[in-house]
């Protein structure tokens, strides 16, 4: 079991008192769990922090078409399930152990007394929270771009005659997808610089029919 003393390795606990850290270990509860052990869902609330001491713990959102957006893949030790200590205490993500794991819960009521005893750890827990969440947007961007290059291809092979798409700017292929006129036009360029389209004004010529449809595809 991960003593006390080994608390002060998990960044959120560094540099912690023996005894604070005796207190955490002697309040809270281990238990162990078999891998497919889900924590919590989306729109789940809870009053505790996680901390896995063994094991594995995959902490993941699930987009269109059943596909999962992998948050982290966490391994001892590691904090998790840090949205049910702040604000609403409501979850954003799932938490499933990928193996068996052994996981020490510890309560709101708990960390808050610890957490006004010692501002540092609030400032290391809005810290984790900020960059959990700064990475779900940067891979939430990343797979709306991906989707975005195949929904523009079949666009532009629906509209084309012989090759040719004409009378369509950015803005207005955006209104017809749905998204933004920059993420449009960054898609293009992407498709310009693989050699499958060229983009003029107000028209964009094919070059390559079939790579596009193979894009239209993916």
């Amino acid at each position: 079991m991960l003593e006390a003393a080994s608390l002060s390795a998990v960044d959120l606990f560094r540099g912690l008192p023996a005894s604070c850290l005796h207190l955490v270990a002697t309040s809270s509860t281990v238990e162990e769990f078999r891998a497919g052990h889900v924590f919590f869902r989306p729109g789940e609330t809870g009053q505790v922090l996680f901390l896995l001491e063994k094991g594995r713990v995959q902490t993941f959102r699930m987009t269109g078409e059943k596909k999962k957006l992998i948050i982290a893949d966490l391994e001892p030790p590691a904090v998790f399930g840090e949205m049910g200590c702040v604000g609403q205490c409501m979850y954003h993500c799932c938490a499933e152990t990928t193996a068996a794991s052994r996981v020490r819960t510890i309560t709101r009521a708990e960390l808050d007394h610890l957490l006004e005893k010692y501002p540092e750890m609030t400032r290391r827990l809005l810290d984790l929270v900020s960059q959990r969440f700064v990475r779900v947007l940067l891979d939430l961007e990343s797979t709306s771009f991906r989707e975005l290059i195949p929904r523009l291809a079949n666009l532009l092979l629906q509209r084309a005659i012989e090759n040719r798409v004409g009378e369509m700017t950015h803005r207005e292929i955006a209104l017809h997808l749905h998204v933004y006129r920059e993420s449009v036009t960054a898609a293009l360029g992407e498709l310009k610089k693989a050699g499958i389209i060229r983009v003029g004004r107000k028209q964009i010529h094919i070059l390559d029919r079939a790579r596009l449809e193979r894009a239209a595809r993916e």
